[in-house]
Formats: structure tokens, C-alpha cells, sequence
């Protein structure tokens, strides 16, 4: 690295680290409630959403350790970091199987308040990281990534919680939990495109 680029370089590694933070903080204090509303009302979505915010504190820590590391072992962290980004899905699986064969429809006003809580909440995350998203490569992408796609989730939610009130139905709050599902799957293959070109350019 150029050393007169180091003042510059080390100031963006200390706001990419602020930013990271604040996300995890941020992700974890909203785990807990939208985890608790999915509970009681029996949602796929706001379970699947509430294991993402889980998983999504513990990214970015992982993050935040990362950071300081080269860009092989960045890289290689990198592709674990693709791994965690599918572990809500298996959790979202089981509960979507059980809803399928009782589709009840959830209380709609919470499904729809939880939602818009959680949209306020990430896409808060996503305006953090945004300007970090080509930092640190894989690491930076991997927050920026998770952040962007759980504010579409959380749109998608308060849509569902809409269509339920209008037709009662079990279904959109099915279809929504098993898309973000597929939305998280994106991310991780994203993330772990990222992560082997930087161990690739290293070797």
C-alpha cells in the first residue's frame, strides 16, 4: 500500500468498523422483538426475518474481526460468511413445512407493524453501509448485501400483512418467508463470488 494513501486508508478501516458495529448493535436489539411478535401470531416471515437479524448480528462481528486480517484470509472468511447467510433458510424451512399443512393466517396488524419496524431498521443498516459496499471486498459486500435484501424482505412482509387482512389467509405470509429464503441464497452465492476472486488474486 502506498504510504501516503495510509492516513486515508486507515480512516475509511475505522468508519467501515463504526458502521459495522452499529449495524450488529442494531440487528440484535431488533432480533428480539421481531423473534417474540413471530411467536405469537404464528408468522413464517417474521420468523424467517428475526433468525436473518440474528444472523446478520453475527456477520457483521465476524466483520468486524476480519477487518484487520489480509486479503487471502479476508477472502476465506469471506466464504464462510456466504455459509452463515443460508442458516436462517434452514430454520425458515421447518417452520414453512408446519404452516403448509396448517396454513392459519397470523394476526395481520402486527405482521404489518413488525414489518414496517424491521424496513426502518434496515434500511437505517443499508444508507449505513452503502458507501462502504466496495471496502474490503467480500466483507464490506457481505454486510452491504445482507442489510439491502432484508429491506426488500421487510416491504414484502408489509404486504403480506396487508393481503392477509383482505383475504385471511395463511398464504402470502407462506410465499414471503420462502422468498426471503431465496433471497438469502442469492446473497450467499454473491458473497462467496467475492471471496474466491480475492483468494484467487492473492495466490
Amino acid at each position: 500500500m502506498n504510504v501516503e494513501n495510509a492516513p486515508f486508508q486507515t480512516s475509511k478501516d475505522s468508519a467501515l468498523r463504526s458502521a459495522v458495529r452499529f449495524v450488529a448493535l442494531a440487528n440484535f436489539a431488533y432480533f428480539g422483538v421481531e423473534f417474540a411478535i413471530a411467536l405469537a401470531i404464528g408468522s413464517v416471515a417474521l420468523f424467517a426475518d428475526s433468525i436473518d437479524f440474528l444472523e446478520d448480528t453475527a456477520l457483521n462481528l465476524l466483520i468486524l474481526i476480519g477487518l484487520s486480517w489480509s486479503p487471502v484470509w479476508r477472502g476465506r472468511l469471506g466464504m464462510v460468511l456466504a455459509g452463515i447467510l443460508l442458516i436462517p433458510g434452514l430454520a425458515t424451512i421447518q417452520t414453512a413445512w408446519e404452516k403448509f399443512l396448517h396454513p392459519t393466517p397470523p394476526e395481520p396488524v402486527w405482521l404489518a407493524v413488525a414489518g414496517a419496524g424491521a424496513l426502518v431498521v434496515n434500511l437505517t443498516c443499508a444508507l449505513v453501509l452503502a458507501r462502504h459496499r466496495k471496502h474490503q471486498g467480500s466483507l464490506a459486500k457481505a454486510a452491504f448485501l445482507s442489510a439491502r435484501n432484508d429491506a426488500l424482505a421487510n416491504i414484502a412482509i408489509v404486504a403480506a400483512g396487508l393481503l392477509t387482512a383482505v383475504i385471511l389467509s395463511g398464504w402470502p405470509d407462506l410465499i414471503v418467508g420462502l422468498g426471503i429464503l431465496v433471497m438469502n441464497a442469492d446473497a450467499a452465492r454473491q458473497v462467496w463470488i467475492a471471496a474466491r476472486r480475492e483468494v484467487r488474486a492473492e495466490n
